[in-house]
């Protein structure tokens, strides 16, 4: 009888751990799933992220990325590029015409606007190289543009200022407010 007694008693032991390791593993695995319905969760992570744009089978456009991150389920979702980005231009496959690079760039659908900043470098087909801290990229618009420093480097001559506007392919560009403009010696 106590042979028995003891038995039962395991068993009931067993049965009661077993409860509870179901109960509480159920319970860890419904908030691991209410944690990734909240906005602020990233719904899709890409390492190492490549993508092309076409247009009629051309290449327009590559963009590279350490990691992507796209927040769908918030109200107005967005891309972020927290680890940088590079974009390059081209008017065919093997005709670059312009590059932008960045440390953060993030992008928001419902404007179709590029924000990208920290360390941004911009150069296009004739080798003019923009530097600044931020720069709007308006996909609707066609334009970029900044209000922040801005230094664009030519061959002959270095042009710094307040606020830019420009093409999106930096061909025609304006300094809203050019503070200095260096010009380079060959010698």
């Amino acid at each position: 009888m106590k042979q028995r007694t003891k038995i039962l008693r395991l068993i009931i032991i067993a049965a009661l751990l077993s409860g509870a390791a179901f109960f509480f593993s159920c319970r860890e695995k419904i908030e691991v799933v209410d944690t990734s319905l909240k906005p602020d969760v990233p719904t899709q992570v890409i390492h190492d992220f490549v993508t092309s744009y076409t247009d009629s089978a051309v290449l327009e456009l590559e963009l590279k990325a350490p990691l992507m991150k796209y927040y769908g389920k918030k109200e107005e979702p967005y891309t972020d590029f927290d680890e940088g980005i590079e974009v390059f231009f081209y008017e065919g496959r093997d005709n670059m015409v312009g590059q932008i690079s960045a440390n953060f760039a993030r992008y928001t659908e419902k404007d179709q606007l590029w924000e990208v900043s920290d360390n941004v470098i911009a150069v296009n087909d004739k080798g003019e190289k923009l530097e600044t801290e931020l720069l709007y990229w308006d996909d609707k618009k066609n334009l970029i543009y900044t209000d922040k420093y801005v230094r664009i480097t030519q061959t002959d001559q270095i042009i710094m200022g307040n606020g830019l506007e420009s093409d999106t392919k930096f061909d025609n560009w304006t300094i809203k407010d050019v503070t200095a403009t260096l010009y380079i010696d060959d010698e």
